[in-house]
């Protein structure tokens, strides 16, 4: 044992080296560029076309699918709320808060910023992720960034899917399994629950479902996300209520620290502007997942035509960053716990604890526990798909119960080595994803326009 916790040690150092690479300023520009790109490409479909996204989406989604197109695994708001179970997840309580302490304020606005362009991003993945899916033999479907970039831009290129989809299983172990076990273990804790039992806990409600496949998954996704995401917003905005006057102050600190140095506190260190714009893409997109890819795997499966599910994308992303993470973010600059000395989701619920003594404490652990599960379902699936594509079905039950074990031993380490972890996998799988839209936005351009030309 002493041995394995040595490797991992090793392990997470390392990767907060390698991180620091990947986080530089090339691959920022090349992050937020193609979110600007597709945003050109796709006549800014996001600001133009919100609307119009609306009534093809929440507005039908009693409806079985869009344009009688029964082929996929489940309907297009199980799609969604499994894609959504993966990001609305610990991100938006322990990922804002940790962007606003080691970003400062103003990184609240370049999670704005890289959720907008991402918005374009993921409509992206949605699109490609339905439009290039296969059929296996089975009759299930197997698609995402893997299969778009093969079936896509084509064979000559499947060295780039091989590179994808090594990285997505990899990453699953980090932003969709220790930090979300790591989160719930801290929180369960505050309440006298030990590491050790929580990991437990965690290995065997997560097994219960993810044993049962994209089918089982979709339906505890469908019944939980909205539950959790009522509940949890209800509360920010009960503390909201409570703490009107502070919301100006907040906003402007975000405006403003968002282009000028910040010093947390009397005599606080000081946080670079670019370190504010690096803390705030990088929890963005931890948060939202624009830029990964992982949710076209279970896009993919879903009964309905590229576009059409393209426009869920739309909606994941600003649902869950401008208007989850929002909530979060202004909970902590209103309550003014931002300068506690703590972080991640201890922040987070001191906020909460703050404004609504009792009642706040139960509202975030609840909240933490049901985010972090749904994520942990999900990325369970993204990861085992992906290594599936490298080395056949024979490989998912041997994944499935890595993963299981992986909770285990995120629920008994350290905070900020496993986000250096997730931080520098998610950027590790990033880089083909953003390759493969930016040759593909062509295919999106003429889907799009095929999609508005029937529906306007």
């Amino acid at each position: 044992m002493e041995t394995i916790d040595m490797i991992i040690h090793f392990s997470l150092e390392a990767s907060s080296f390698i991180g620091k690479l990947v986080w530089g300023t090339p691959f920022l520009i090349l992050m937020l560029g193609t979110g600007f790109y597709l945003t050109l490409r796709l006549g800014f479909l996001q600001f133009t076309h919100m609307g119009f996204a609306w009534r093809n989406t929440f507005g039908k989604m009693f409806q079985k699918n869009l344009d009688g197109d029964n082929s996929g695994s489940i309907t297009s708001f199980q799609s969604l709320t499994s894609a959504m179970a993966a990001t609305i997840g610990v991100g938006n309580i322990a990922g804002v808060a940790t962007a606003i302490v080691l970003g400062g304020p103003g990184a609240v606005f370049w999670m704005w910023v890289s959720a907008l362009l991402g918005m374009a991003t993921k409509f992206g993945e949605a699109t490609l992720g339905v439009k290039f899916r296969n059929i296996n033999s089975d009759g299930s479907y197997s698609g995402g960034v893997m299969q778009y970039i093969e079936n896509g831009i084509g064979a000559h290129f499947k060295w780039l899917a091989v590179l994808y989809a090594l990285f997505a299983g990899l990453a699953a172990f980090g932003i969709g399994n220790m930090v979300q076990s790591n989160t719930v273990a801290v929180a369960m804790e505050e309440f006298g629950v030990s590491p050790k039992i929580s990991g437990l806990i965690i290995m065997g409600m997560v097994g219960l479902v993810t044993l049962g496949g994209i089918v089982r998954i979709a339906r505890t996704a469908e019944m939980v996300v909205p539950a959790m995401s009522v509940l949890y917003l209800s509360g920010s905005f009960a503390i909201l209520l409570l703490n009107y006057s502070a919301i100006p102050q907040a906003f402007q600190s975000i405006f403003y620290y968002a282009f000028n140095p910040y010093a947390a506190g009397a005599g606080g260190v000081g946080v670079a502007v670019s370190q504010t714009i690096r803390f705030g893409v990088a929890r963005g997109v931890f948060s939202n997942e624009a830029g990964l890819g992982g949710s076209s795997i279970v896009h993919a499966q879903a009964k309905n035509v590229p576009v059409g599910q393209g426009l869920w994308g739309l909606w994941e992303v600003f649902v869950d960053t401008m208007i989850v993470c929002t909530m979060t973010a202004l909970v902590i600059l209103t309550t003014g716990v931002l300068d506690s000395g703590l972080t991640g989701a201890e922040l987070t619920a001191a906020a909460f604890h703050h404004s609504l003594p009792g009642p706040g404490g139960y509202i975030i652990l609840v909240s933490i526990v049901f985010f972090a599960y749904t994520t942990m379902l999900t990325w369970c699936y993204y990861g085992e798909k992906s290594w599936e594509y490298l080395f056949g079905k024979r490989i998912v039950i041997p994944y499935r119960i890595l993963f299981l074990l992986f909770l285990y031993i995120g629920a008994n380490y350290e905070l900020q080595a496993v986000w250096n972890f997730s931080d520098t996998l998610n950027g590790l799988m990033i880089a083909p994803n953003l390759i493969a839209l930016l040759l593909l936005a062509g295919v999106l351009v003429v889907e799009k326009q095929d999609f508005l030309n029937k529906h306007l």
